[in-house]
């Protein structure tokens, strides 16, 4: 690969010259076309991916269909699913899909599992992002468990709308990133729109009062 892409990864500078090449010479990059199943359920993950550009979800289903997004991966990071199932050789337990177009370096599971062993540098960086996201995913739950509905609710509205008053998305995708149902997130925005925050249309969402909901989605 002519690209010099272990430089936008911070954690891999210290490698040694070495371990370096092998890492270059023995990986391949990829691209994804946006709305790809990347991996799922039962399949047993062959490559770490570590992200050049664009954006994975990862995200579970349960047994009723009801979806919750587990967290994303951007630009210069990796999985930490897949690195915990190449870890422990096991298979996927979630699925994984490009919310974009992405690029990504795909290291092989013979290439990650030798310099795991043999490079403490390696091991470093595939622990510290592993751990990172660890953090993060307990920080999902506890808003999942603890924390209003509709505080999380403004808190997307707000993330979504940027510096805009408009938001486009339907109710079942925002159900799916709060772990929530859609007849829930359907009687929140309803009250939302009662009080004349917001309006709303077919897949789109209007903020009237976005100092109100600025105001709701600060009061965690």
């Amino acid at each position: 690969m002519s690209e010099n892409w272990i430089d936008r990864f911070p954690g891999l500078a210290a490698l040694a010259p070495d371990i370096r090449d092998t890492l270059v010479n023995e990986s391949a990059i990829v691209s994804v076309p946006k709305g790809t199943r990347i991996f799922g359920p039962g399949q047993s993950p062959e490559n770490l991916l570590l992200l050049l550009d664009g954006a994975v979800r990862v995200h579970q289903t349960s047994e009723q269909g009801r979806e919750i997004v587990l967290y994303r991966v951007a630009a210069g990071e990796s999985c930490v699913l897949t690195t915990a199932c190449m870890l422990a050789h096991e298979d996927y337990s979630a699925e994984g899909h490009a919310d974009t177009d992405v690029r990504a370096v795909a290291i092989p599971r013979r290439v990650f599992d030798d310099l795991v062993s043999r490079s403490i540098p390696f091991r470093n960086f595939v622990f510290a992002a592993y751990s990172q996201r660890i953090t993060d995913l307990f920080h999902v739950i506890e808003e999942i468990a603890f924390q209003r509905l509709d505080i999380r609710l403004a808190q997307r509205l707000r993330v979504l709308a940027g510096d805009k008053d408009e938001v486009r998305t339907t109710h079942q995708d925002l159900a799916v990133e709060l772990g929530s149902a859609r007849e829930v997130i359907s009687r929140q925005l309803q009250e939302f729109q009662r009080r004349g925050w917001i309006s709303q249309s077919r897949g789109r969402i209007e903020l009237l009062d976005s100092a109100a909901i600025a105001g709701l989605a600060e009061a965690a």
